[in-house]
């Protein structure tokens, strides 16, 4: 390794969707890696039409022109850190579950993107199923946020106790961890770690406040960055959480709808 190798920062890499409005998606997780001091590299796998008020549509890439964009990258960095986000259909899934198994990229942090906040579906059926089968088991982590774990397990969440089952559940199918958001609950702001079935609760205050746009997307990104840097799990979901919580609580307040949050907060490793 060269010493300019040597002093570079990590490469996170992110394969998600593309938010025009720059909340959410690729360039919510660039913002993201940024301020934890990754360099950041994607690849675009939907174009959706959205802002904050809600989702109008999406142009799906193909297998193939995802497979073509992450090459390139893999073959000229070494890929740190990575987080999959939106990945709308299953040609799509099965392409990134390929390049985990054949490529030098690490184990990824998987958001299940699975609908927008406005109740736009970004997946189908179909491809959820593909997401379970091919893609949980290759995942460092999975991030679901209470609708997204009762779709991917038919279970019903309505506290703590049904967070740890979905987690157990999830881990059941494949997962090595799994990471429960609470935010849809009415309680304090609540995510529950399970890492082969050691549990660790992560708490903090709830901000009332619609500057909740692509934070799913922010604290995926944030724990992948952590993780490209060399914490471990729990340190990394620890400072994911602590940065989320501040980048909503100094939202800029864009938007007529769920605004978005500020990326550019402090990052407390």
């Amino acid at each position: 390794m060269s010493s300019t190798e040597s002093t570079a920062p990590p490469v996170a890499l992110t394969v998600a969707g593309f938010d025009p409005s720059g909340g959410a998606g690729v360039v919510a997780d660039i913002k993201t890696f940024t301020a934890f001091g990754c360099f950041a590299a994607a690849a675009v796998t939907s174009l959706t039409y959205q802002n904050t008020t809600g989702v109008f549509g999406a142009a799906h890439q193909t297998a193939e022109a995802v497979r073509r964009q992450v090459l390139p990258v893999v073959e000229d960095f070494r890929v740190a850190g990575m987080k999959t986000g939106m990945l709308p259909t299953r040609e799509v899934i099965g392409e990134v579950a390929r390049l985990l198994r054949g490529e030098a990229l690490p184990a990824p942090v998987v958001d299940p993107v699975v609908r927008s906040t406005s109740g736009y579906d970004l997946i189908d059926d179909e491809a959820l199923e593909a997401l379970k089968r091919e893609l949980l088991p290759l995942a460092r982590v999975v991030t679901p946020n209470i609708p997204e774990a009762e779709r991917l397990t038919g279970l019903t969440i309505r506290d703590e106790e049904g967070m740890a089952r979905a987690a157990s559940r999830l881990r059941e199918m494949g997962a090595a961890a799994v990471l429960v958001k609470g935010g849809h609950l009415t309680s304090d702001a609540l995510d529950l770690l399970d890492e082969g079935g050691r549990v660790s609760l992560f708490r903090a205050e709830r901000i009332e406040t619609t500057s909740t746009h692509g934070t799913g997307c922010t604290l995926a990104a944030a724990v992948a960055a952590c993780l490209a840097r060399g914490l471990t799990l729990e340190e990394s979901v620890g400072a994911a959480k602590r940065f989320v919580t501040e980048a909503i609580r100094r939202a800029p307040g864009l938007g007529r709808g769920h605004g978005p949050v500020k990326h550019d907060v402090p990052a407390a490793l």
